[in-house]
């Protein structure tokens, strides 16, 4: 065969290819839960045109006439990203299925978009009471506390659960920890309907007193992936015990007085700031700052001395960092253990403006 042709065979056909594989889409089926009988529903999808070459949407056909379609009439750039809008009527209740094809000069044939979901004569808003999203779960929080918990306690703590999709789910707690228990109620969840989990904290498999944090993750089924989008941040505060303490030993404890119980910094456009508390022992024996721990990522503490001496003061310097506190699931504190019988746990609140 002719070189040159030869070489004009194969560019056509390498140019075809990269044509064909022009037009990506991030995610081809949006579910759109549950919906209001005769409020219009639209899904957005995120495509893009991977080619060098400009791309140009020359049709959209939808499965039925009750579908409406926003798309780019105009050229889309090699490299850029567009979004294509599907919008339903919701004229029928029961579950849809609704489709549409995308035909363009970046693929061979038709990309397929589709929305899916269920509509119903009536929908609660729940997007105040459940704004945590796990998948096609909402929940009331993404966070679980156990506060004050002494040796030998059994406390519990509850997560409300809804299931926002059109599925039924079978919720569960993956990565717990031995010292943490966890019941879903009910096993099985329908679209639309309310669960509950049940945490149950075991304290005397707590090793340290102190601060204990974990991360558990909410499955929407067994056997999901783990991912970040699934935390459930976990934390619990275990007090040491004075309870056999004489009223004799308290007249000779150590006393610990703080200049502040808070901490109010103002970023000011910056990205890090710093606070100071001044720690005063009053009492008349040694003050030991067992434990010193953050709730938070954000935060960095120093401490110029951790045992102060009857009279003794020391500082406490904190640093707030801007942006790590933003992707915080909890509030920022710091947290104290000490040998104070009437302050065995000191939390420091930091307040960011």
């Amino acid at each position: 065969m002719n070189k040159k042709i030869l070489l004009a065979a194969l560019l056509a056909m390498a140019s075809a290819q990269a044509n064909a594989q022009r037009l990506t889409v991030e995610k081809e089926t949006v579910d759109c839960g549950s919906v209001a009988y005769a409020a219009p529903v639209t899904a957005v999808f995120e495509l893009r045109n991977k080619g060098a070459r400009k791309l140009k949407i020359s049709e959209v056909r939808t499965s039925c006439g009750c579908i409406g379609v926003d798309y780019p009439r105009h050229e889309v750039g090699g490299g850029e990203s567009f979004k294509v809008r599907l919008t339903y009527d919701a004229r029928q209740l029961g579950r849809f299925h609704k489709s549409a094809a995308i035909y363009s000069n970046g693929s061979k044939g038709p990309v397929y978009l589709t929305m899916r979901g269920v509509v119903l004569a009536e929908v609660e808003d729940y997007t105040g009471s459940y704004p945590y999203e796990f998948g096609s779960l909402r929940a009331d929080k993404n966070d679980i506390e156990f506060d004050d918990v002494n040796k030998g306690d059994t406390p519990e703590a509850e997560i409300y659960i809804r299931n926002a999709g059109t599925e039924t789910l079978q919720p569960s707690v993956m990565h717990l920890p031995s010292y943490l228990s966890a019941a879903v109620t009910p096993q099985k969840l329908r679209p639309g309907h309310v669960g509950r989990i049940s945490f149950s904290l075991n304290s005397e498999k707590l090793r340290d007193y102190g601060l204990t944090q974990t991360t558990v993750y909410l499955a929407n089924n067994p056997g999901d992936e783990v991912s970040q989008d699934k935390e459930i941040s976990v934390s619990a505060v275990l007090l040491p015990g004075f309870e056999g303490m004489t009223d004799e030993a308290r007249k000779y404890a150590p006393r610990m007085v703080m200049s502040a119980d808070s901490l109010v910094i103002d970023f000011d456009g910056k990205k890090r700031k710093k606070g100071e508390i001044k720690i005063t022992n009053t009492g008349r024996s040694a003050l030991k700052i067992r434990s010193l721990q953050m709730f938070t990522g954000g935060l960095r503490v120093t401490l110029g001395k951790r045992e102060l001496e009857a009279g003794e003061s020391t500082t406490l310097k904190v640093t707030a960092y801007r942006d790590e506190l933003k992707k915080a699931h909890s509030r920022p504190r710091i947290l104290m253990i000490t040998n104070d019988p009437e302050r065995a746990k000191v939390v420091v609140k930091i307040k960011t403006k």
